[in-house]
């Protein structure tokens, strides 16, 4: 196995081509891991130096990829990071070929023990509960010195979606499965006036995500500051045309008299969807319940299509439980070595 390290922004260029390529055979796949992502992330954050590992198996075929930082942190000193981080990204992982996992996992860790004069602190974050990186990883590095503490980070609830609509609302809590009724109801006596789309071929994306933006900053005060930041602003105005490029963005929008009021940017990948964020409103129509509404919308629209999960992606959220979604985990790895043990 041949490993590499790339330390300059020219490595997201060189490695364009077996990215994704390799994610679309790893354990991790998903719109998070993505060369897409992961560019546009450093692009707009750029809060370290960067660290990318690669290794390439005898045929040269890259078999796995840390897309790695360094950063500075008043506490912890030099801490190796995956790009990403845990702001904007709902899950991250070491991309690695499903065939090769213990193989890059133990070429990894004795890479981290080799190049330990370079960080301080390893820390991984948004690690779903079914990775390998989870399941196997700490013990590989305890083995080697390491002392790492793995804790739960937080939930991401998710919807295992039935074949029908009705089956969706009859797995639901009776009263709430009662409210969604009615409240679909009281909508479709305004079809009409009341109408959604997922923007497509037909429009703008450019157009379309301003639209999401100026609805999503005026959903909440603090999503208002989040746009505030030049970086936070930048990346969702670069990540939303990247992935409709790609074929994965959902976004889209409920109108009442051709008024945008309610909106969600979802991804739609490999059979699921992921609620990556929301726009509202809140003082346009409420008595139409025009979240909610596109929210039911959303659903039925992707178990019409197959889907086989409704992601929440991170945060426990009250809403999230009462339509219908069950917790999983992610977690945080953090490993320091013991220099003791050198």
């Amino acid at each position: 196995m041949k490993l590499a390290t790339h330390t300059n922004d020219a490595a997201f260029d060189r490695l364009r081509d077996e990215w994704n390529a390799l994610v679309y055979r790893s354990q991790a796949n998903s719109v998070f891991s993505l060369w897409e992502w992961h560019f546009h992330w450093w692009q707009s954050y750029q809060p370290g130096e960067l660290h990318i590992v690669t290794f390439h198996d005898t045929d040269h075929q890259l078999v796995g990829l840390a897309p790695l930082f360094i950063e500075k942190h008043p506490e912890y000193g030099r801490v190796l990071r995956i790009i990403g981080s845990d702001d904007v990204t709902d899950y991250l992982d070491i991309i690695i070929d499903q065939k090769c996992i213990a193989a890059v996992q133990a070429a990894f860790v004795e890479y981290l023990v080799s190049a330990q004069d370079a960080f301080d602190m390893l820390e991984l974050c948004n690690i779903r509960q079914d990775s390998p990186t989870y399941n196997h990883l700490p013990k590989l590095l305890e083995h080697c010195g390491f002392d790492v503490v793995t804790r739960q980070q937080e939930v991401c609830p998710i919807i295992q979606l039935p074949d029908s609509f009705e089956a969706y609302l009859d797995g639901l809590d009776s009263k709430q499965a009662r409210e969604l009724r009615r409240k679909l109801r009281i909508v479709d006596a305004q079809m009409g006036a009341v109408q959604w789309y997922i923007a497509g071929p037909e429009h703008n994306i450019q157009v379309e995500a301003e639209r999401f933006i100026d609805l999503m900053r005026q959903s909440h005060p603090e999503k208002a500051t989040f746009l505030e930041n030049d970086q936070h602003s930048a990346f969702f105005r670069a990540i939303m045309p990247a992935m409709y490029n790609l074929g994965c963005l959902q976004l889209n929008f409920l109108t009442v008299n051709e008024e945008a009021v309610a909106a969600y940017l979802n991804f739609d990948y490999q059979g699921h969807i992921l609620v990556y964020n929301s726009g509202l409103a809140p003082q346009r129509y409420a008595n139409l319940s025009p979240g909610i509404v596109l929210l039911c919308y959303n659903i039925q629209h992707a178990i019409a299509q197959g889907r086989k999960t409704f992601d929440f992606l991170r945060g426990d959220e009250n809403y999230k439980y009462r339509m219908g979604a069950k917790d999983t985990i992610i977690y945080n790895i953090r490993g320091r070595i013991m220099r003791a043990m050198e």
